[in-house]
């Protein structure tokens, strides 16, 4: 698949120490070229700001239909979900699942979200010492929004499993993290495929209005799988990532906490860079439908070509100074929710779930004090695992 004119890199993105690290390397592959060639992985990758946002709006050339993973198993799975389709297809699909995630619905939902945010941090504050991953960041999508989807008892205390597992799954098939998330992963397409599921899921669910669909006949019955995985799999845990670390971003920061203590109109551009500073997904790969040129490279028709979200928001072509959180920023073309018509669905759900929580705590909590944080070790995830804090 290589055209022998783009520059070769050997870096093994997918090894813990990339994972943990990766902000050097994606230096080193934004000054390589618009369009590198990886002989370890066998993709084209971009990582420039300028390059990924084109690759992302032009779905006729960078193609998702193909799968978005790094080998064929996982791309072979992901077929018939909004991740891993082009127009019209992705059109026809995403209305379905778009529907509870529109702002329509979303005022609907924003007092019981902020009830539910003020509650926790209420409770969490009084206990002084907390974890913003597993404590804070994960309440929100673990409990009121898989109860909006609807799946009984058994199937929401899987979901974060799940949701984990199928990020790790799209790795490169070799690599440990790949291979010992297939298991959930099977288990969780088990479930989804299951024929009893519509039975059991709650009514008037997000998962419920799924199913209503195909009797309806909006989409085959076959088509509601991939529809499930959508809520279940990339959603979750894109957003629990998103807010703890944005959370620890600003507990890293006490002039920022400060300032948007002061200023709550400064919130929402806090979210916005924290999520272009540590992007919650790495990355997704597409492919190419025809040869294209970017920047002066070309890439040949069928080549799978990773687009690293994570290095082009961290871009210096594109941002000043890009290593440093500044709330004063106002990066609203952050790639960190992705761009074009695979734009991530839930930002507005995700965005209203971390400013609750933001606007609860500035007004109870004035430092916080970090523990040592754990990072969370997964091939497509950015985020920790735990980040314990001490409050006051």
């Amino acid at each position: 698949m290589y055209n022998g004119t783009a520059p070769i890199s050997d870096i093994d993105l997918f090894s813990e120490s990339a994972i943990r690290d990766p902000y050097p390397i994606y230096r080193q592959l934004r000054d390589a070229g618009p369009a590198v060639w990886s002989e370890r992985h066998q993709v084209y990758i971009l990582s420039r700001y300028q390059d990924v946002r084109t690759a992302l709006r032009n779905w006729q050339i960078f193609s998702s239909a193909s799968g978005v993973g790094m080998n064929e198993m996982i791309n072979r799975s992901q077929s018939g979900t909004t991740l891993a389709s082009d127009p019209p297809l992705h059109d026809q699909l995403r209305r379905i699942i778009a529907q509870p995630l529109l702002p329509g619905a979303l005022k609907d939902l924003t007092q019981m979200i902020e009830a539910e945010a003020e509650s926790l941090v209420e409770r969490l504050v009084a206990r002084r010492e907390f974890d913003l991953v597993k404590d804070l960041g994960a309440y929100l999508p673990h409990t009121i929004v898989a109860r909006l989807v609807g799946l009984p008892a058994a199937g929401r205390e899987s979901m974060p499993s799940w949701g984990v597992a199928g990020f790790d799954v799209a790795g490169p098939a070799e690599y440990p993290l790949s291979a010992s998330a297939v298991p959930a992963v099977m288990e969780m397409l088990a479930y989804v495929a299951d024929p009893k599921l519509r039975e059991t899921v709650l009514p008037d669910s997000w998962a419920a209005k799924i199913f209503a669909a195909a009797d309806r006949g909006d989409i085959r019955e076959d088509q509601t799988v991939g529809l499930l995985l959508d809520y279940i799999a990339p959603s979750l845990d894109t957003t629990i990532s998103a807010m703890s670390n944005t959370l620890w971003l600003l507990a890293r920061h006490p002039e920022a906490w400060d300032a948007i203590r002061e200023n709550h109109a400064l919130i929402p551009q806090a979210i916005l860079e924290g999520i272009r500073l540590e992007s919650p997904i790495r990355g997704f790969t597409r492919v190419t439908t025809a040869a294209t040129d970017v920047v002066g490279e070309t890439i040949p028709q069928d080549a799978r070509v990773l687009l690293l979200y994570g290095s082009a928001n961290r871009d210096e072509r594109k941002w000043p100074d890009p290593e440093r959180f500044d709330i004063y920023r106002k990066p609203v073309d952050h790639l960190g929710f992705g761009h074009g018509v695979h734009t991530c669905i839930g930002m507005n759900l995700a965005q209203l779930e971390i400013r609750s929580v933001l606007m609860a705590l500035v007004a109870r909590v004035s430092r916080f004090e970090l523990g040592h944080p754990e990072l969370l070790i997964n091939n497509f995830l950015r985020g920790f695992a735990r980040i314990p804090v001490r409050v006051a």
